[in-house]
């Protein structure tokens, strides 16, 4: 599911955080080295904000007319201006939850020595079938 949410962004002219990041929809702060890491961590915050939410618990987006800089928690710390930032949220829960772990499989003794003597990566096998199986394409 892809959602787009407009965010305020305030350029500052602070050598620690260049542009301020405001969601408000997601009342979310954060904050970016320069405009395409800003728009990096909104999506970080957006994606992380919503990663266990099922899709009809999502809130609706304010329109980009709507949003006002003047809301913003960083009004007046620089000069702010709204777009819109888009998060493909099924991309994002797949790559953070991407990380190894570890399951026991069982296999018949003969196969696991014809593998070993192979060298095969059994690991490796396994899930090159899985993302078959599931029709994944990483």
């Amino acid at each position: 599911m892809n959602v787009i949410f407009p965010v305020v962004f305030t350029e500052t002219k602070n050598k620690n955080a260049d542009v301020l990041v405001y969601i408000p929809d997601l009342n979310g702060m954060t904050e970016g080295r320069g405009i395409a890491d800003a728009i990096a961590m909104a999506k970080d915050y957006i994606g992380n904000a919503l990663f266990d939410k099922k899709d009809s618990e999502i809130p609706e987006a304010t329109s980009i007319e709507a949003v006002k800089t003047k809301k913003s928690p960083f009004f007046g710390d620089g000069t702010s201006f709204v777009s819109l930032v888009d998060v493909d949220l099924n991309a994002f829960r797949i790559r953070e939850k991407s990380k190894s772990v570890r399951r026991n499989i069982t296999l018949p003794q003969w196969l696991d020595d014809m593998a070993t003597k192979a060298r095969i990566n059994v690991s490796a096998i396994s899930q090159d079938a899985l993302k078959k199986k599931l029709g994944v394409a990483i």
